[in-house]
Order: structure tokens, then C-alpha cells, then sequence
């Protein structure tokens, strides 16, 4: 009885529930837990920092563009032709040649990367999966410049000897969109391979045993679960295809083009920035200014891809108990 009365003695102290002090169970401070949040703190920090002022060289470069007495925010987006030579500045045969570049790499990665993605998380062993997804990831990791002499000495020829040669010029859109969607096809396949991976074993056994295939078990309940991983990794993948530079800069042509035929040459954005950029431009010119303003319609059409992303995953998403 007495030890009883001096556990519940000490019991009530440690509670504070009797007069005495209560017993402060506060997390003590730790000095190596502060210096670790201060530097990932840090490093968050600088990413915004750096947005941020690619965005503010983006916009004040771009706005003394518009400020030239030759060129009208009208013109810019709406006209047909871009020679700065002739103070011609439409930027739509630029846009244009992107998107296009743009479809074909889809059409090539879209049906490749998700059927590469749903053999390796449904039909692939463990063992087959740990050596073919590094070679897929492989082709990410080859240099674009790379990828953009392959469609010019590789991917063209053969698609000159298809069409003919009077037909498909040495430069052109359909070989560059082509070796754009194999770039991409790893961000598809990858993205997607985890997005299927991560639905629960528990509907594919449900599905098996109501007697479903192991093909209408992954394309009626795995992708469907899977959806919103899917889509997001697709307009990641179609962010990437926009912003690609090389391969167009040295397949698709250098001269700004406004047509939607992919035979012949057309100039994209990213290729026109990197092809005028190594040029004798004088600073302060318009033809300089010109670079940022482009460059601020990619940023423009990246940011709301990344944003219908985030929408996709929030409005698609799965919740499984």
C-alpha cells in the first residue's frame, strides 16, 4: 500500500495534477536538427530567389521589346512573319513549328513510354524490370546534341527514301519531332511505371479473381487507378518536348516558317533563341530584346502546363483506404 501511494504521488507530480511543479515535456533544442533546417531552408530559398529573377530579366528585357516604336503587342502575336531584318516580328511561324514539333514527339512517346511503363509494372519480373528500366533511363541521360545529329544523319535519310527526296527536305520538322518523342520517352515510361506501381496489389487480385485477364486487369483497373499519375507525367514530358533546343536547332531548320507541313523546314523557338543568341547581336538592340521576348512566351506556356499538371493530379487522383 505504500509503494502504491508513492508511485500514485509521483504519478500526480508528473501530470501535474497535484500542487507541485508539472514536468516540462517540451522537445529540448537540438544545434545539428537547427543547422539542417537552416540550410534546406536555405537552398529552398535560393531556388525562389533564382526564379524569381529569371522571371524579372524575363519580363523587364521583354517589356523594352514591346517599347520599340517598331514592334506592336498585336503584331507580336497574331503576325505570320518574323525577320527582324525588316522589322517583321510575328511570332507565330516560331510557335507554330514548336507545337508541331511538339504533336509528333507526343504521338511517338505517348503509345511507347505508357506501353513500355505497363510491361514493366504488370507482365515484367523483378529481374527484367531492374535491367530494363536503366536502359530506358539511359536515353535521358545521352547528350541532346547527340539525339539532334541522329535526326539529321539518320532519321532524315530514311524518311527521304519513304517520301522521297523532292519531298522531305534535309531539314524538317517530322525528323526532329520524331527523335524528340524517343527523348521523352523515358520521363513517359518512368513516371508512369511508378504512377501504376503505386496502386494497390489488392485491386489486381479482386480483379483476377472475378476472372479478369492480366491485360483487362491493367487496362481497365491499373490505368484507370493510375490515371492521374499518368497524365502528369505526359505534360511533364510535353513541357520537356517544348523546351528541347538541340535537336531542333540542327534538324528542324533555321529560318522561321509559318506552315504546318513537317517536311519542310521551320524554326522553333527554342532553336531561333539559340541560333540568334550566338550571333553578333548588339545589346540594347531590338533584335537582342527579341530573345526575351520569346523566351518569356516559352516561360509563359511552361508555367501552365506545370499548373494543368498540378490540376490533373489534384482532380484525377486516387484515394485508396
Amino acid at each position: 500500500m505504500a509503494d502504491q501511494a508513492h508511485v500514485s504521488a509521483e504519478t500526480l507530480a508528473a501530470t501535474g495534477e497535484s500542487g507541485s511543479r508539472p514536468v516540462d515535456l517540451t522537445k529540448k533544442p537540438h544545434m545539428g536538427e537547427a543547422i539542417i533546417q537552416a540550410a534546406l531552408f536555405t537552398c529552398g530559398l535560393i531556388s525562389i530567389l533564382t526564379t524569381l529573377g529569371i522571371v524579372w530579366v524575363l519580363v523587364s528585357q521583354a517589356m523594352l521589346f514591346f517599347a520599340d516604336p517598331a514592334v506592336t503587342v498585336l503584331e507580336f502575336f497574331t503576325g505570320t512573319v518574323w525577320q527582324p531584318q525588316i522589322q517583321e516580328f510575328g511570332v507565330l511561324p516560331l510557335v507554330t513549328a514548336t507545337f508541331m514539333v511538339t504533336i509528333i514527339a507526343l504521338l511517338v512517346a505517348v503509345p511507347l513510354g505508357l506501353a513500355t511503363a505497363i510491361y514493366m509494372s504488370e507482365y515484367a519480373s523483378a529481374r527484367v524490370r531492374g535491367i530494363l528500366k536503366p536502359i530506358i533511363e539511359l536515353l535521358a541521360g545521352i547528350p541532346t546534341v547527340v539525339y539532334g545529329y541522329f535526326a539529321l544523319t539518320f532519321v532524315t535519310p530514311i524518311l527521304r527514301g519513304i517520301f522521297g527526296r523532292d519531298v522531305v527536305q534535309i531539314y524538317n520538322t517530322l525528323a526532329a519531332g520524331l527523335v524528340v518523342g524517343v527523348l521523352i520517352i523515358p520521363i513517359i515510361a518512368t513516371l508512369g511505371e511508378d504512377a501504376l506501381s503505386a496502386v494497390p496489389g489488392g485491386l489486381r487480385q479482386a480483379s483476377y479473381g472475378l476472372g479478369a485477364t492480366k491485360w483487362e486487369t491493367a487496362t481497365r483497373v491499373v490505368v484507370p487507378g493510375a490515371l492521374s499519375g499518368i497524365l502528369a507525367a505526359i505534360i511533364v514530358a510535353m513541357s520537356r518536348a517544348i523546351g528541347e533546343t538541340m535537336v531542333v536547332a540542327l534538324a528542324a531548320g533555321a529560318s522561321p516558317n509559318f506552315t504546318l507541313n513537317p517536311l519542310v523546314p521551320a524554326e522553333t523557338m527554342t532553336g531561333h533563341i539559340a541560333r540568334i543568341s550566338g550571333g553578333d547581336l548588339s545589346y540594347g538592340t531590338v533584335d537582342y530584346n527579341s530573345i526575351f521576348a520569346i523566351g518569356l512566351v516559352l516561360f509563359v506556356i511552361t508555367f501552365v502546363l506545370n499548373i494543368l499538371s498540378r490540376w490533373v493530379v489534384s482532380r484525377f487522383r486516387e484515394v485508396y483506404e
